[in-house]
């Protein structure tokens, strides 16, 4: 994977920001991920990705220098150190296949996307499925995945006036990404679908369906079929 400058910024006491870039790219985010299955070995650390950041978090005693060097320092080095042979290619994560009802009541925006797009809805709905995604990062809240892998051709302005109110598992698109609202959230992106899957669930052992590194597919349902799998309640 092609090699780049590292940039450690110190954010807190036990808070430290590896930076890789400032821009939404895909080659950015594979360094991210690779970035983090590196560091995840390292003790007392935990990795947050983001698009191009990975944030390290630490407990600072255990990262203090026996030779005196502060903990950011130290964990600096040691980032360093674990990254100087290079980055592998990322490993795929889980493949989950998301089913999802496009327009009507559960994809309010599709018309309008349509028009400002000038194709078919059932176009935008072959492209946005025809697609493979990574979860980039999750963040915004809980459970809410930022997907990779948007055809350019469908992406669009958020909404001028965001919704106070967006039905959990809306899927949506905001700019040149696509993501899932994992409960009813205000927002602004434009809604072209509805997943009955739950996204987020506080009491399971795994909240979180998706995991960042984790690949993403749409499939396309009608009324019926969501309303049997939200009926189930399936995760």
């Amino acid at each position: 994977m092609p090699a780049g400058p590292l940039q450690f910024e110190p954010l807190a006491e036990d808070a430290l920001l590896l930076r890789f870039g400032d821009r939404i790219e895909p080659m950015l985010n594979d360094r991210v991920h690779a970035a983090v299955a590196a560091l995840q070995k390292l003790p007392s650390l935990e990795c947050v990705p983001a698009y191009a950041s990975v944030l390290l978090r630490f407990e600072p005693a255990a990262w203090q220098g026996s030779d005196g060097t502060g903990a950011h320092q130290w964990l600096e080095q040691a980032a360093r150190a674990a990254l100087e042979g290079g980055l592998s290619a990322i490993v795929p994560g889980r493949l989950h296949e998301i089913p999802a009802c496009y327009g009507g009541p559960h994809g309010p925006d599709l018309p309008a996307l349509a028009q400002h797009l000038g194709l078919a809805a059932a176009e935008i709905i072959a492209r946005h499925t025809a697609a493979d995604y990574r979860v980039a990062m999750l963040g915004f809240a809980p459970g809410f995945p930022y997907l990779l892998g948007l055809d350019p051709t469908l992406a669009m302005p958020r909404r001028r006036d965001p919704r106070t109110r967006v039905p959990a598992g809306s899927v949506a698109i905001g700019g040149a990404q696509t993501g899932i609202y994992p409960a009813d959230l205000p927002g602004g992106w434009q809604l072209i679908a509805r997943t009955p899957l739950r996204l987020f669930d506080v009491d399971a052992s795994a909240p979180s369906l998706l995991a960042a590194g984790d690949r993403v597919r749409f499939r396309a349902i009608g009324a019926e079929e969501f309303a049997d799998l939200d009926a189930a309640g399936r995760r």
